[in-house]
């Protein structure tokens, strides 16, 4: 693998990764917020989907099972990005910012299908 990929994967996995464990860290505020969104079962449904973000950043930036750990980011994010991010929902003040975020989270999707059809599981 060359430099620019190995970089890429560093830069795209470990993004995620700090994402996963910030959300874990504050795992009780993380899920009330869900929960306020509407996430049926918050306090469930968010520990489990930041582990699966946390193991598919990790597995991205090691270079492993890029199948398993590009599906499991794209259904992260899928999963969060139109109910965390309803900019159409939002007043004009809050509408710019939830639409950078629903953006940003949409690119990072693009990444992660890119890794789901990408090489080998046996990686």
């Amino acid at each position: 693998m060359g430099r620019l990929e190995t970089l890429g994967r560093a830069l795209f996995g470990g993004v995620l990764a700090y994402t996963a464990i910030d959300n874990l860290r504050d795992i009780e505020g993380m899920s009330a917020y869900a929960d306020s969104k509407g996430v049926p079962a918050a306090d469930r449904l968010v520990p489990l989907s930041s582990v699966m973000l946390l193991f598919g950043g990790i597995a991205t930036v090691l270079g492993r099972a890029p199948r398993l750990a590009g599906g499991a980011i794209a259904a992260f994010l899928v999963g969060v990005t139109p109910t965390m991010h309803d900019f159409w929902n939002k007043d004009e003040e809050e509408r710019d910012s939830q639409l950078i975020h629903f953006l940003k989270n949409t690119a990072m999707l693009g990444g992660a299908l890119f890794f789901l059809g990408s090489g080998p599981e046996e990686n």
